[in-house]
């Protein structure tokens, strides 16, 4: 179990495999963006994207699904998050594309008025097959401190 203890300001880690298809293109842009360019290949030929690609908000759940059994795996005694500081879409992602991700610590730091958490921050860089990097996102994630819990460890 990693605790606020655990992290260290700079480390990285590499993680994920996620194959885009196009029928979860069309089915997430169907329900949640749904520009053409995200649902239909002709409309997508006429833009900046060349063919039909993911929504950026796509490709973020689908980081969101990586982050998560990458904690799966690696079990945190996380406490969520307040929320994402930045997000960049770099590339157009596009269904047949791999994805992977590759994070960083960039600080953390005990809480003062609830010092039995912490917070650290990091970015986690999404690639594709081809190691181009889709997509960055700056958050920020709550952790308990060690002995913090009901466990006592």
């Amino acid at each position: 179990m990693l605790y606020f203890e655990d992290i260290i300001v700079g480390s990285k880690s590499s993680f994920g495999h996620y194959e885009v298809t196009r029928e979860e293109v069309i089915e997430f842009a169907s329900k949640y963006d749904p520009q053409p360019f995200h649902l239909d290949d002709e409309a997508a030929a006429q833009t900046y994207f060349g063919r039909l690609s993911a929504s950026g908000w796509h490709t973020c759940a689908m980081t969101m699904r990586m982050l998560v059994e990458n904690m799966k795996v690696n079990q945190q005694a996380g406490l969520g998050s307040p929320g994402v500081d930045e997000i960049r879409w770099l590339k157009p992602v596009y269904p047949g594309d791999t994805l992977r991700v590759e994070g960083e610590i960039l600080s953390k730091r005990q809480s003062v008025s609830k010092p039995e958490m912490g917070s650290f921050q990091g970015r986690n860089t999404v690639f594709n097959q081809h190691g181009e990097a889709v997509m960055t996102m700056v958050s920020t994630g709550l952790i308990r401190v060690r002995g913090a819990d009901s466990s006592g460890t």
